[in-house]
């Protein structure tokens, strides 16, 4: 186990690095925080290298074999944590590459411009728990890497692919598989309900404040809405995609 105590190791200063959406995007690494997801992270398999705490010890159960393991000062911790109370371990991981499996998928959540990564997280998070095969996210969102995302996605980034995708590229490809495609609408739309469950589908969400993109509603197979009973103007978006999602697994 190599141990680094200064904040001005260059090994520091590349992790911090990592903090950012350009050097994720460089290295095709990204940076997890606490042990609930650099244990998914292991179990996914995409652990470069650990960090840890000179305080703290890495439970007797994980399984990291080689990986190698750097333990560091808690003031090495706190620069490279992005939460108020550090668990005292993070890990460096290998992004995701798309697989050709994808193309064999049947359920799809498209993403369009969302930019609130708590939201982004969370959808994320309910695709996994819905049994979607992949996520697709369009340009304008929020960095799928982005720390925030990352923990309200739970661990769901080592579950399932999240892709960042061109979404009418997509769209064109899932209706080519017949795979039907739904958008989300206030306007020219149908009530969710009015759509049967079905083996195959494609949900697209959009952003918190202007939804999805028209010209991508004008490609999709049917556009629906969810009602709303109360005086709430909207629905979250993240709440809104579990409904929809849920809905569309059921089938008839």
């Amino acid at each position: 186990m190599k141990y680094i105590h200064s904040a001005n190791n260059p090994q520091v200063k590349q992790w911090k690095k990592l903090l950012t959406k350009k050097e994720r995007d460089k290295t095709n690494l990204f940076l997890v925080e606490g042990f609930h997801l650099v244990e998914e992270a292991l179990i996914g398999d995409q652990i470069i290298e650990i960090i840890i705490s000179e305080k703290k010890n890495l439970p007797p159960s994980w399984d990291y074999g080689s990986t190698p393991v750097t333990m560091v000062t808690d003031e090495i911790i706190d620069g490279l944590s992005d939460t108020e109370a550090p668990q005292g371990v993070l890990a460096v991981c290998r992004q995701r590459e798309a697989s050709s499996d994808i193309a064999r998928g049947e359920r799809f959540l498209l993403v369009d411009a969302v930019q609130d990564p708590g939201n982004l997280g969370t959808m994320i998070r309910t695709a996994d728990a819905a049994g979607m095969d992949a996520v697709i996210v369009g340009e304008g969102s929020v960095d799928i890497y982005n720390p925030k995302v990352l923990r309200s996605a739970q661990g769901s980034h080592f579950h399932l692919p999240i892709i960042r995708g061109n979404l009418f590229e997509w769209v064109d490809e899932l209706k080519a598989a017949q795979i039907p495609v739904y958008g989300t609408a206030l306007e020219n739309a149908k009530e969710y309900t009015d759509i049967q469950g079905q083996g195959k589908s494609a949900l697209i969400v959009g952003n918190e404040g202007s939804g999805v993109n028209k010209d991508l509603l004008g490609l999709t197979t049917a556009n629906l809405y969810i009602p709303i009973f109360g005086k709430s103007e909207s629905l979250n978006v993240a709440v809104a995609t579990g409904i929809l999602l849920y809905h569309l697994q059921r089938e008839k």
